[in-house]
């Protein structure tokens, strides 16, 4: 992780991980090997995001004997933002099958690139869960800021980000607005251009994933 990025942000050093990147960046790349891809980054993205999740202690009958294993011991919750968030959310349920899923819809005003919200569905905060806030693209930070402000005023205090690709002024913007927020992403990219979109990027994730 480069030292000038902020301590919240982690960018993982896997090899497999920066080659589907780059399959997904390629404009030729077809929606079916984009989807199976992105679903790929999003395995190992999850992997990570996951490590340090806490464990309990748990007992075990193996066919030879009983032992003692590790479980995670926290409730986790996916909160896809809508509609590209979706495309992280079922790899991330195949690792973590048990988790409660939220959904928040936002769409981007194409004039003052602020969010709109056009569906919600969080409940509030019954214990001490942990969210995930799913989205392959951190651009202005605009819908991820404001979705990490719905879950807070819903009472959860554990938030978690994972990104596919994110720019240096949607980092900015999350460090400034909720430096509480942890971050794993794939890759951090050179800039937004004037339209708000990231560069070098991969375009507009959610209609390459779902091919509209």
């Amino acid at each position: 992780m480069s030292a000038t990025l902020p301590s919240t942000i982690f960018i993982p050093k896997n090899a497999r991980l920066k080659h589907f990147l780059g399959v997904l960046r390629d404009k030729s790349t077809s929606t079916e090997l984009f989807r199976a891809t992105a679903n790929k980054i999003s395995c190992i993205l999850t992997v990570y995001a996951t490590e340090n999740l806490p464990l309990k202690t748990i007992e075990v009958v193996t066919p030879i004997e009983k032992t003692k294993q590790l479980a995670v011991s926290v409730e986790l919750i996916a909160c896809p933002i809508l509609r590209a968030g979706l495309s992280m959310l079922e790899p991330f349920l195949v690792l973590n099958p048990d988790s409660k899923v939220f959904h928040i819809g936002l769409k981007r005003d194409e004039n003052t690139h602020l969010p709109q919200v056009y569906y919600r569905n969080i409940e509030p905060e019954q214990g001490n869960s942990l969210v995930f806030v799913l989205d392959p693209m951190l651009a202005t930070g605009g819908s991820l800021s404001f979705t990490c402000s719905q879950l807070k005023a819903a009472g959860f205090k554990n938030i978690a980000v994972v990104c596919m690709i994110a720019a240096p002024e949607g980092i900015k913007k999350m460090q400034d607005e909720h430096p509480d927020v942890t971050m794993t992403v794939a890759a951090v990219d050179e800039r937004l251009n004037e339209n708000a979109f990231i560069v070098p990027g991969l375009g507009d994730a959610g209609d390459r994933y779902f091919g509209v």
